[in-house]
Formats: structure tokens, C-alpha cells, sequence
């Protein structure tokens, strides 16, 4: 399987805390639901062309909390999200979850790079990771981003956890696809690239 990035981004590359005040406090942000007054229409019809391409999914422990408390309890056939989170097999990177009441949960424990390698290495169209801060940073440090879904919103925190920090390396994507919503919210897809020849501006 393709595994996928989805996250959703501030200007200044935040994405702690994007759709509810209470999700993610931690560090002391206090700005969390910054996304919603740029939800849109346009929105909800990429990301559930998105969804509709998943076989399975894989979650930091919080945000897959976040899923489990609200997903669960969205029964809608005409809903692309709620409908393949619901049937597709769900996977959780963590070391303190014990169990996981959300049908159709496994809980990965041990190496997690070569659990997500062997995952990756099974048949079907995309492992889809949403969110997920932590899980992401270990992804993108250990090269297992085959697709970057990255949601940037006109919006500047300033603060806050973002998706890439850390890494000891130069790293090169392609742009794939972009798109626009109402909003100005800007969807660029990226895949991984050979690295770029080094330049010298003089």
C-alpha cells in the first residue's frame, strides 16, 4: 500500500490543534480550532476524495483518541470519512495504549518501522495517516511517505507544534497536484524526489 500524509497546516507550518479549542493544549496553546472558520464546501469534497481511497489507516495514539471518541458515532453512507473509517482496518503507533474499542483497531507495538514496512508491503491501495504529529515526524525521518497531503490555511500562529522539525538532512519533493478552496486554503500533494544538485547563487 501507498502510504499517505494528510495534514493541515498554518502559514507558518502549525498543525497543532487545528479543529477544536481542547484538542492539544499542550505547551500552553491556546489557539487550537484555527481551521474551522476556513472550512468549506471545497473542503469537504477533497478530503472525501481522499477518503475514498483508503484500504487502511494508521494513528498516532492522540489522534487516534480524537477519531475513536467521534467516528464511531457518524453513521453515514454518503459520507466517504465516516464510512471508511469505520470499515477499513485501523492501526495505532503506541507504547501506553492497551486496548482500543473502536471495531477493527490493532495496536502496534514493538519495532514500529518495520511494522509500518510490513504493512506498507501488504496488497491494497493507501494506509492513510492523518494528523498524528508524532507518527509523522518518525515517518518523514525514516523515509515511509510515499505521498504529502499538505493543507496550508491563511492563517500565522507563531506558535505551536509544527509537522517538520528536527531531521538532519536535505530532502527534495515534487509537486504532484495543487488545489484551491473558497477559502484560500491551498492543497499541495507532493511525492518524495531525487535530491536536488547542490546551487551556489553566485
Amino acid at each position: 500500500m501507498k502510504l499517505t500524509l494528510t495534514a493541515f497546516l498554518s502559514l507558518d507550518g502549525v498543525m497543532q490543534a487545528p479543529g477544536q479549542p481542547d484538542e492539544d493544549r499542550e505547551g500552553g496553546f491556546e489557539l487550537g480550532g484555527w481551521l474551522i472558520p476556513h472550512a468549506d464546501e471545497d473542503m469537504g469534497t477533497f478530503i472525501g476524495e481522499s477518503f475514498k481511497e483508503a484500504d487502511a489507516f494508521l494513528f498516532g495514539r492522540k489522534t487516534y483518541q480524537i477519531f475513536a471518541a467521534h467516528w464511531p458515532n457518524v453513521v453515514d453512507d454518503s459520507d466517504p470519512a465516516s464510512t471508511q473509517l469505520n470499515k477499513c482496518p485501523k492501526y495505532v503507533v503506541s507504547e501506553t495504549l492497551d486496548t482500543a474499542d473502536w471495531a477493527g483497531t490493532t495496536i502496534l507495538k514493538g519495532n514500529f518501522v518495520e511494522e509500518i514496512i510490513r504493512l506498507k508491503n501488504e496488497p491494497g491501495n493507501e494506509l492513510q495517516v492523518h494528523g498524528s504529529g508524532v507518527l509523522a515526524r518518525m515517518l518523514i525521518e525514516h523515509g515511509l511517505v510515499d505521498e504529502y497531503r499538505l493543507w496550508f490555511f491563511p492563517v500565522f500562529l507563531g506558535k505551536g507544534k509544527r509537522l517538520f522539525e528536527g531531521g538532519d538532512g536535505l530532502a527534495t519533493l515534487s509537486l504532484v497536484e495543487t488545489k484551491k478552496t473558497s477559502t484560500g486554503a491551498v492543497v499541495h500533494i507532493y511525492r518524495p524526489a531525487p535530491p536536488a544538485p547542490e546551487g551556489d547563487a553566485a
